[in-house]
């Protein structure tokens, strides 16, 4: 292999497995253990992996959130293309958890005719589905001013009351290793108890926030079933290897 080769091999398999082990890369890439080791240190150098005994470990950065005002902006096309596959699941009769979150906010006009009943903790969505003549119950709490997201214990408990066909979750963070995350325990804490108390669920998410780590797990990545638009061929085997997941800019490809 050429050295750029190498980098790539020893990045894919971090991002695949978030550990790697210094004789097995030596086996798989048919390299000295010198070169391996300069291979190590240079990645290193670039702030691409840490170097720990027999091998090297995955570097990260845990992700801050930003605004709903600024998510809005970014990926919207991608977003809508999701959104508008993730209505089509949904059917005359259904219960429905609708999180809040930019993607799962494109979602409304697609929901107009259907019959069914919405659960949501999103003050704009509610707003929206109201406007349309969904029938929509709006969980009580506190109004988070970032998101516009209602959170806290009060929330929680009124939502433990109440059992969904499918929950609908927009997310930060999708990670083979770290599962599904987000940067705010209060807001894990209601998607966790959506999850709990849904059928089937959906994670909602375009294509940049994959292998993106966030301050607190909200799932494991076999947890849910991930709606997203088009994947590198690489990256979308992995993902199809560890859980559900649909392409739906194409729809070819789901695992179950």
């Amino acid at each position: 292999m050429l050295t750029e080769e190498r980098y790539q091999y020893i990045l894919d398999q971090l991002t695949q497995h978030g550990l790697v082990k210094s004789q097995e890369l030596i086996k798989e890439m048919n390299c000295s253990e010198s070169t391996l080791r300069r291979d190590l240190d240079a990645l290193e150098e670039k702030g691409m992996l840490v170097r720990v005994h027999g091998g090297a470990k995955r570097l990260y950065e845990i992700e801050r959130e930003i605004p709903i005002t600024e998510k809005t902006s970014k990926n919207t096309q991608e977003k809508k293309e999701i959104a508008e596959y993730a209505s089509s699941l949904v059917q005359d009769g259904d219960t429905i958890f609708l999180d809040a979150g930019t993607t799962t906010l494109y979602m409304i006009p697609f929901l107009k005719q259907k019959k069914i009943r919405i659960v949501t903790n999103a003050v704009q969505h509610a707003h929206l589905l109201a406007d349309q003549e969904n029938e929509v119950v709006l969980i009580g709490g506190v109004l988070k001013n970032t998101t516009k997201a209602v959170v806290g214990a009060v929330g929680c408990a009124q939502l433990s009351q109440y059992n969904f066909n499918k929950a609908f979750l927009g997310i930060n963070g999708v990670d083979l290793e770290y599962g599904f995350t987000t940067p705010d325990p209060e807001e894990a804490a209601i998607k966790q108890q959506a999850i709990k108390n849904s059928a089937k669920v959906f994670i909602l998410t375009d294509n940049s926030k994959f292998n993106t780590v966030t301050f607190v797990k909200v799932e494991d990545i076999d947890g849910a079933t991930i709606l997203t638009n088009s994947l590198n061929k690489k990256e979308f085997s992995a993902y199809f290897e560890a859980t559900t997941i649909m392409e739906v800019k194409h729809d070819l490809h789901s695992n179950t």
